[in-house]
């Protein structure tokens, strides 16, 4: 058996470009800065030199232009991966995603499939305030004809974008930029992954904790804690945002009787909402204590390193959750 690769996040990423491409002439990447400057976070760092400008296209600086132009290329039977510098950014191609790429198979009675990648980064933690920062995925995950993935790992990141071109509709993948530098060892035969469900990344009997992207190590950090306190939390990484895995969460929860959702996006009309909500629905009088969530602060994300790390959730925020429902202070 060969030795696992010590890869970084970023380069899983840029893995999985290169092997869409080389895959299937019909890919091609699109987006502002892919191409000669390597992608604003280094993803597609080379892609240019390996795959031409006719694949590795750089666009102007005009979001509704080029994921429009995305949709038209997927509509054509091409297979398009247009990328997005942050999320915040996504909002000027927002009338793009939600009323065409979105809409067009319903709209056409089902004629016309919009096999359209998009990627875009997502989050906070990296001093860039409040116009680079904020965590709106859960805004896409509200919106039917979409499929919302945030790989939060690195066989995620390598295996995710595969699986993503084989679906017909159009697929957003939030990275978070806190994982580009994330260091591990990869498996060299990884290749795609499951996007339809949530899973178990840790094990545990007294608790489950939910979440998905950026927040998955925090998480996972505080679980470490809580055992050392006698408290094994059962730790969910959602992945896919819609459509939601019900089975997987719903399963811990009647299994652990009490539930904590780590979201980074805002308290209000959130997807911690929206996940609190079905374990209610589903799994109330399995639940021994309230539903808890851990959501960043209703302020837009400051750019004073002290102020961003008390608006957004942090390890010691989900022990403290954690305590709450276990301990029955909740």
């Amino acid at each position: 058996m060969s030795e696992p690769l010590k890869i970084t996040y970023r380069e899983a990423m840029r893995a999985a470009l290169r092997d869409a491409l080389l895959r299937d002439e019909r890919v091609f990447l699109m987006g502002e800065d892919v191409g000669r400057y390597g992608g604003c976070f280094a993803v597609s760092l080379g892609l240019l030199e390996e795959f031409g400008p006719e694949r590795i296209r750089d666009t102007p600086l005009s979001e509704s232009a080029f994921v429009g132009a995305g949709i038209g290329a997927a509509l054509a039977g091409m297979r398009p991966i247009v990328e997005i510098m942050t999320v915040n950014f996504s909002l000027l191609a927002l009338d793009q995603i939600l009323n065409n790429a979105a809409t067009l198979l319903h709209m056409s009675g089902g004629q016309l499939s919009v096999p359209l990648v998009i990627r875009m980064t997502t989050g906070a933690g990296r001093q860039l305030a409040a116009q680079h920062s904020h965590s709106l995925e859960g805004w896409y995950a509200h919106i039917p004809g979409l499929r919302i993935v945030a790989p939060a790992t690195l066989e995620d990141a390598r295996g995710m974008l595969w699986t993503a071109l084989q679906d017909p509709d159009p697929v957003l993948v939030f990275e978070h930029g806190s994982l580009y530098t994330m260091a591990g060892e990869l498996p060299t035969d990884a290749t795609a992954v499951d996007i339809d469900s949530a899973a178990v990344r840790r094990p545990g009997r007294d608790v489950s904790v939910i979440t998905y992207g950026g927040t998955l190590g925090k998480t996972l950090t505080a679980a470490d804690e809580l055992s050392a306190d006698g408290i094994e939390a059962e730790v969910i990484d959602l992945r896919t945002l819609r459509p939601l895995d019900d089975a997987t969460v719903i399963g811990s929860v009647r299994r652990t009787h009490r539930a904590v959702v780590v979201d980074e996006g805002w308290r209000s009309g959130s997807l911690s909402a929206e996940i609190t909500t079905r374990i209610v629905e589903q799994a109330f009088y399995d639940l021994d204590a309230p539903v808890e969530r851990v959501c960043t602060a209703e302020v837009p994300i400051p750019y004073a390193r002290h102020l961003e790390e008390a608006a957004v959730p942090q390890t010691t925020d989900i022990v403290a959750a954690v305590h709450r429902v276990v301990d029955g202070d909740a």
